[in-house]
């Protein structure tokens, strides 16, 4: 008859070769929370961007209905004035 040893080795091995998978293996626990990690962050980032898309859209829209917006961005940007108007610099 065979010993139990042989049963006990075996078994330890496969115990041995799970527990080297669990810790270290592929699909690990260090693994698994490094992705988690990833997507928290990810997540985060996305939220920024679509926070970003948002404030381009209400911009477009307002672009597209209204000259207010067209004239601020002119004068601040390009620098123009209206028919009529002054412009004032001060020297500092």
């Amino acid at each position: 008859m065979r010993s139990p040893y042989w049963l006990l080795l075996v078994l330890g091995l496969v115990l041995a070769g799970l527990q080297y998978r669990l810790w270290v293996g592929d699909g690990s626990l260090a693994q698994a929370t490094n992705l988690k990690q990833q997507i928290a962050q990810q997540r985060g980032e996305n939220e920024q961007l679509l926070e970003r898309n948002r404030v381009l859209m209400a911009e477009v829209l307002e672009l597209k209905q209204g000259m207010e917006t067209v004239e601020e961005r002119a004068r601040e940007e390009l620098g123009m004035l209206k028919e009529g108007e002054t412009l004032y610099q001060l020297a500092q």
